[in-house]
C-alpha cells in the first residue's frame, strides 16, 4: 500500500516526494524554539543535526513502506512550504495510522496545515486505507492541536507528552 500522496493536489497546494533538494528549504524550521520537543525529536541537537534527523526519518519512511512525508508546494507561487503525510506509528504497541503536518514558520497562520491534513485525510478514507485514522500531537502545541479538532478529530487519550486525535471513517462520511 502506498500511503504517499504524490502528484495529489489541493485548491492551494500541491504534494510531492520530499527531495535532497528540500533540505536547505526545511533547515530554518529548527530555528524556532521547541520544534524538536513539538515534533518528538531528541532533544539539544544542533540546527542542522536536527534537520538531518528529520531528512534520515523521511528516507526511513521511504524505504520500509511506512506512508511518509510529502513537500507541500504552493500551487500560485511554486514555494516549498512545509510537509504533510499519511505516516505509519506505533502507539502504546499498535499500528496507527496519523496525519502528520509541518509547516514553514513564514507561513503559519495561512490555513496551510488544515488544508493538508484535510486533503491527507480524505485521501486516506477515500482510498480505505484504515478505518480509524489519528493525528498525534505535544501537549503544548496548541496550535495543530487546533489543526487536528478542525480536521474533524476529537481526543482520544494522551500518551506521555501527546495528545491522540482520532476519528473513524463512519465519522468522515457523515462530514
Amino acid at each position: 500500500m502506498n500511503l504517499l500522496l504524490t502528484d495529489q493536489e489541493s485548491n492551494r497546494l500541491q504534494f510531492r516526494r520530499v527531495k535532497k533538494d528540500d533540505y536547505n528549504l526545511w533547515l530554518p524550521l529548527f530555528k524556532e524554539k521547541n520544534v524538536d520537543k513539538f515534533l518528538g525529536m531528541p532533544t539539544g541537537l544542533s540546527q542542522k543535526e536536527q534537520c538531518d534527523f528529520w531528512f534520515n526519518k523521511v528516507w526511513h519512511r521511504y524505504e520500509n513502506n511506512l506512508g511518509g512525508m510529502n513537500a507541500l508546494i504552493d500551487k500560485a507561487t511554486g514555494h516549498f512550504i512545509g510537509q504533510a503525510g499519511l505516516l505509519i506509528q506505533t502507539v502504546d504497541h499498535e499500528k496507527r495510522l496519523e496525519v502528520g503536518y509541518s509547516i514553514l514558520p513564514e507561513f503559519w497562520g495561512q490555513g496551510y496545515a488544515q488544508e493538508a491534513a484535510k486533503t491527507c485525510r480524505d485521501f486516506c478514507f477515500k482510498n480505505e486505507f484504515s478505518n480509524h485514522l489519528i493525528s498525534m500531537m505535544h501537549v503544548d502545541n496548541i496550535a495543530s492541536e487546533m489543526v487536528a479538532i478542525k480536521n474533524g478529530m476529537s481526543l482520544e487519550k494522551q500518551v506521555d507528552e501527546f495528545k491522540v486525535f482520532s476519528m473513524t471513517r463512519a465519522e468522515w462520511l457523515l462530514l
